[in-house]
């Protein structure tokens, strides 16, 4: 006798940190849209102090059964400026290979040593960032494909960038203070 056994297919779990958009259901599309495409000076959030937003997917490919280390799940870190424009990571895990993917938008890479403090106080690459309306190309497909890396526009992968890229800022014990007085 054949035993068949029922598996409910699961769905991939979303998540959002943008703006009014908290939680894990993305919006409509159309309603993302006006934070890329408005006048300039009027793109992207600022909301409570904050210019870094993500969007997630967890349970790509069939994996949402699975246990966490063995699903597939992306992330796509955004920061804005209101000068520079977006600044994307795209950072996947394949737990069905054990393996990380990270990528980087890819602006003017002339201008990689150079560096903008986020509102947190992170810096970020002047070379790494894209204008709003370019950026808004890859949100858009990254909502429509359930977080593929988007083709639409030109990415780098993070270990292909020049060391220095991301700094780490040092803790503050090992900062370089003043002498005390006596």
């Amino acid at each position: 006798m054949a035993w068949q056994v029922a598996v409910r297919e699961m769905e991939v779990k979303k998540n959002i940190s943008f703006d009014r958009f908290i939680g894990d259901r993305w919006p409509p599309v159309d309603q993302l849209e006006p934070f890329f495409l408005a006048p300039k000076g009027q793109e992207w959030s600022y909301l409570g102090g904050n210019d870094s937003w993500g969007m997630s997917v967890k349970g790509l490919y069939g994996t949402a059964g699975l246990p966490e280390i063995d699903q597939v799940k992306v992330i796509l870190f955004m920061f804005g400026n209101p000068d520079l424009g977006a600044h994307f990571i795209y950072s996947k895990w394949d737990g069905r290979i054990r393996h990380k993917y990270s990528y980087a938008t890819k602006g003017d890479l002339s201008r990689l040593g150079e560096f903008v403090k986020t509102l947190h106080g992170t810096l970020l690459s002047v070379g790494l960032f894209i204008p709003f309306a370019v950026a808004w190309k890859a949100v858009k497909e990254f909502m429509e494909t359930d977080g593929e890396l988007p083709t639409s526009i030109e990415w780098i992968a993070t270990r292909d960038l020049p060391p220095g890229t991301f700094p780490v800022p040092k803790p503050p014990s090992t900062q370089r203070r003043p002498s005390p007085p006596w």
